[in-house]
């Protein structure tokens, strides 16, 4: 899971979501709302489509789902559901990009404590802040945070509800993007320079499934060769790790 920066809708698609918005309202109010069908009445129309085609930049080239970063993205995601959210349906900044496996694992289960989602957003917080990474496995699993001794209570909501630890395709793509990422790194290192600027690039875009938020941070640091960068070109590190 990555990072993930949201684009500005265009202003003519803002309004005509407002106006769909501001509909459901008046039907749920009425008790006449039928949510799946006005959703699927909307979704073909130049509205959705515009909507469905801004996510895919947000996500790059591969155009991968928000969710796992590693199968392709192939429709707009509702993170508060709409059947239980439908004064959220169609909100900009309720709707991801997902892929059709993590759609049917989160379903409409939207796990809530103390009045905050348990699931992570991608869109508007740093999921390395609430998971882990294990280069082994290539799973990804819940972050544990040493001073409240505790794991992270939304990275262990978010991998239980999407299956992040259990799909073996899944953690399959993230070892390998790993496995890209550490090569560059190494050869960067043999060559005894390292061009901070020209070395975030590579990485950058070899960088497929988000992990160098993981490998520029607290535990990533710690596992070779980002541990030998870090170590023997600190300002470099720093360089990578602010523009992230």
């Amino acid at each position: 899971m990555q990072r993930l920066h949201r684009l500005d809708l265009p202003a003519n698609i803002l309004t005509r979501l407002e106006q769909e918005q501001s509909l459901v309202i008046d039907q749920h109010s009425a008790g006449t709302l039928d949510i799946d069908k006005q959703w699927k009445s909307v979704r073909q129309t130049k509205t959705l489509t515009s909507v469905l085609a801004v996510l895919q930049r947000m996500t790059g080239v591969r155009e991968r789902c928000m969710y796992c970063v590693d199968s392709h993205g192939s429709d707009i995601e509702h993170f508060r559901p709409k059947k239980i959210y439908p004064e959220h349906a169609f909100q900009w900044p309720n709707m991801l990009l997902c892929c059709t496996e993590c759609g049917r694992f989160k379903g409409s289960q939207f796990p809530i404590a103390r009045g905050q989602p348990l699931l992570i957003d991608p869109s508007s917080e740093d999921p390395w802040q609430h998971l882990d990474f294990d280069p082994d496995t290539g799973n990804l699993t819940a972050r544990f945070h040493v001073p409240l001794d505790a794991w992270s209570e939304r990275g262990s909501t978010t991998v239980s509800v999407l299956k992040l630890d259990q799909r073996e395709a899944v953690a399959a793509g993230y070892q390998r993007g790993f496995r890209r990422l550490a090569d560059i790194v190494r050869t960067q290192l043999d060559t005894g320079t390292v061009q901070a600027q020209s070395l975030f690039d590579t990485l950058s875009q070899a960088d497929d499934h988000g992990l160098l938020g993981w490998c520029f941070g607290d535990t990533g640091k710690t596992i070779a060769p980002f541990l030998e960068l870090c170590q023997r070109h600190p300002a470099e590190w720093d360089f990578c790790r602010h523009l992230l």
